[in-house]
């Protein structure tokens, strides 16, 4: 073997253990990253040289710098980030209805129907007392003033639902746009026979953002080029991005692509939570609370312009409640003006208060689908409640599947500091040893030299 090829081969050594030793560093600097994979250093021998019928070695090289990752795990992940999103956002958004009703305390609907009702009872005893009378109007304020509270706060939610719907889409537009920029480098890089591996350790960090948001399907060509869509529509690739917005129309809110494109079918994720609390379960709850409402307006009223007021004329036909096709509970004025308009006479007889006393009684009737009011308005409570814990123990049951994938995928494409100290110990002495083989070279060299 010639001196030059002894250079040759020690330099090109040296080359791969330095290029070697600053891919454990990389590892090393980002051990704490939760988004990054490991990276293991493939050596292979170099092509060798055939030189007077004899086959030379020409040393090693480095063949890849290969990104640690496992597939399988990586899907899972992807494919339950949404589910447990989905069920998470859920979880606090209906913790959010919860409050408004603000059940069971002495501020809520249920209390406040009671109430009500209990003030005819303690009217029927003393049918002219002013007081009385003036309790059974405050009491039915109360109840009318929370009816108000609990639709001001559904639009409320509303209002802030959009807003997180509309901040999620912006965020989702920023995201594909990324991914298509990245799509465009890792095309280039691996088209230059280069590894992009930070490159596809961002991308994988974008799509696993945009999973948590949306439910999305990847595909993956050749070149490492991902094909993005969500619910079905296309959204991403290596030369193009679509740009979504939300679609309000008719009390219902959905994501579809710009300038009125494809709907998007939402399956999961955070915007999937959004969407089915504002067009499905807000929908619901409002519907059972204004059939509840308008229930009591029109059991009350049934009965009540059947009385007789305590006026000096005594008056019938008059109505508790204004009737309304908003659910809203709004008080006769007339009433509000002058309690001697509460009927509560049978008969028009001054000091009969029998009609009190069906009044309370609506509250023992089963007006609501074989229910009374009040256990109607229980089984909208128990609903909602029942769904915050089905949300709550499938987000539940969702990360500690996830806790357990990104356990799996840390102990697989994580750094070890061990391992990757031992690397540096390893690649440090065959640099040395290569360092060596260049001064044994060189001894050779001045010897020769010296012979002359």
């Amino acid at each position: 073997m010639s001196l030059s090829r002894i250079f040759d081969i020690a330099q090109r050594s040296l080359g791969v253990y330095q290029r070697a030793l600053d891919v454990t560093s990389h590892n090393i600097a980002n051990a704490s990253n939760p988004n990054y994979s490991r990276q293991r250093v493939n050596f292979n021998t170099e092509i060798p040289e055939i030189n007077a019928g004899l086959i030379w070695g020409t040393g090693v090289k480095l063949d890849t710098i290969q990104r640690v990752r496992n597939q399988l795990t990586e899907s899972q992940i992807l494919y339950n980030n949404p589910k447990f999103s989905y069920n998470e956002k859920q979880s606090y958004l209906l913790g959010q209805i919860e409050n408004v009703f603000s059940e069971p305390t002495t501020l809520g609907l249920s209390n406040l129907i009671t109430g009500f009702f209990n003030s005819w009872s303690e009217l029927s005893v003393n049918p002219n007392s002013v007081p009385l009378r003036n309790n059974v109007i405050y009491s039915a304020q109360k109840l009318a003033s929370k009816v108000d509270t609990i639709k001001e706060s559904f639009d409320i939610i509303r209002t802030d639902i959009v807003a997180e719907f509309k901040s999620s889409t912006t965020l989702i537009n920023g995201y594909l746009e990324q991914i298509k920029n990245l799509n465009s480098r890792i095309f280039e890089a691996t088209g230059r026979g280069v590894s992009p591996n930070d490159f596809l350790d961002e991308r994988d960090r974008l799509i696993n953002e945009l999973s948590n948001l949306v439910n999305v399907n990847v595909s993956y060509d050749n070149n490492n080029v991902a094909t993005i869509s969500i619910g079905g529509v296309f959204a991403a690739d290596g030369t193009d991005f679509v740009n979504f917005e939300i679609a309000e129309n008719d009390g219902q809110i959905a994501l579809r692509s710009a300038n009125g494109g494809s709907i998007v079918a939402l399956k999961s994720g955070e915007l999937n939570a959004l969407k089915d609390i504002y067009s499905n379960k807000i929908p619901e709850y409002e519907n059972k609370l204004n059939r509840i409402v308008d229930t009591i307006i029109t059991e009350v009223n049934n009965i009540h312009k059947t009385g007789y007021s305590i006026d000096d004329q005594p008056q019938t036909g008059i109505d508790f409640f204004e009737v309304t096709d908003s659910g809203k509970m709004i008080i006769n004025s007339k009433i509000l003006n002058d309690p001697n308009k509460i009927a509560v006479s049978i008969n028009g007889t001054n000091g009969n208060g029998d009609l009190a006393l069906q009044l309370a009684e609506i509250s023992n009737k089963k007006v609501m689908d074989n229910l009374t009011i009040s256990e109607a308005y229980s089984t909208l409570i128990s609903g909602i409640a029942n769904h915050k814990q089905t949300a709550d123990n499938m987000a539940a049951t969702d990360k500690l599947v996830i806790d357990q994938l990104e356990l799996q995928k840390a102990s697989y494409s994580g750094v070890s500091i061990d391992e990757e100290m031992a690397n540096v110990i390893k690649f440090q002495r065959s640099y040395e040893a290569s360092a060596k083989l260049i001064k044994v070279a060189d001894e050779m060299l001045q010897t020769i030299l010296g012979m002359v």
